[in-house]
């Protein structure tokens, strides 16, 4: 099926400067306090540099399901020229609106691209449970952990990257769910890197061999982790995922399990694409840097199919 379409090599460095120009855009709103304002603004611009791609792309999850209204990106939304091969689109002009808004560390903007039919349609779920690691974890990841005691899962990932439990670092979003997981993450004794956003970068920190996490876990946006999926199996990491029903937490009684899968059933085929621009700096990406009538950016682009990494650094002209 989705194996069948053979996308060009030359589509990461299209999809690359739509995440430049989302990044762009969204760095003028740094520390202002506004991340609806910025989101807003990046959203414009990613939108209008996609419809320059030679694609006939579609959207096949939006982020209508956050906002509760209509948006710049809605499931089955069209982009690119319609004269390219047929894609499924993903897209987040900004993860980490709250970070670019008070001025911290690791908002990027992202998209992801896959021959139509590729990515698993997960239209109207809103959460995700995961775990993410690199290559070298991967074939020892197994679905129990994601119902394993924390100390377990981390025993595996230590003996699989041959370090000690008490030097991982594990990548957890900061919010209230995840105080029973970071307090079993802390009393295995290792590190725990809270971050308020940021949940691309998160995975792809754990999924790179040289990343400095060493494994991202909890639950997170749907939208952000299926864009996450993609990131880690175009850079040839592992994950295992499952969606959570209603709110984060524990299923309701009587309710239907769901199915724990990779990286591999959530995202089919090798034909995929991942870009990414640092907004605010990271531990990947340079932030965006204004200089005049210049500005200076830091991305990167993967290709599943090669597994090949590409970092960018590019200096932009200024449109006033």
């Amino acid at each position: 099926m989705s194996d069948e379409v053979v996308l060009s090599h030359n589509l990461g460095l299209d999809l690359v400067r739509a995440t430049e120009a989302a990044a762009l855009a969204a760095g003028r709103w740094l520390g202002l306090g506004q991340p609806d304002e910025a989101d807003r603004a990046a959203s414009r611009a990613m939108v209008d540099a996609l419809h320059r791609v030679e694609m006939d792309g579609r959207l096949c999850l939006g982020d209508e399901a956050r906002t509760g209204s209509e948006t710049a990106f809605m499931t089955g939304q069209c982009f690119g020229t319609g004269d390219g091969p047929e894609v499924d689109v993903l897209a987040d002009a900004i993860d980490g609106r709250r970070l670019l808004a008070g001025g911290y560390p690791g908002a990027v903007s992202a998209v992801a691209v896959a021959p139509r039919g590729a990515i698993r349609s997960l239209e109207g779920a809103r959460y995700m449970e995961k775990i993410v690691v690199n290559g070298d974890v991967a074939p020892a990841l197994v679905p129990e952990c994601l119902d394993a005691p924390a100390a377990w899962t981390l025993a595996l990932v230590a003996r699989a990257k041959g370090k000690r439990v008490r030097d991982l670092v594990v990548f957890v979003l900061d919010r209230p769910r995840h105080a029973d997981l970071v307090a079993e993450i802390r009393a295995a004794g290792s590190h725990v890197l809270l971050r308020p956003g940021g949940e691309i970068s998160g995975a792809l920190l754990a999924s790179l061999r040289d990343g400095s996490v060493d494994v991202l876990m909890g639950t997170g946006g749907v939208l952000q982790a299926l864009i996450a999926t993609c990131a880690v199996k175009a850079a040839g990491g592992g994950m295992l995922g499952r969606l959570v029903s209603g709110a984060p937490g524990p299923a309701p009684l009587g309710a239907e399990p769901q199915p724990i899968l990779s990286q591999s059933e959530w995202v089919t085929g090798s034909q995929l694409f991942f870009a990414a621009t640092g907004v605010t700096d990271g531990p990947l990406f340079q932030g965006v840097r204004y200089h005049g009538d210049r500005a200076k950016s830091s991305s990167i682009i993967l290709r599943a199919e090669t597994h090949t990494r590409r970092t960018i650094a590019a200096e932009h002209m200024l449109q006033e």
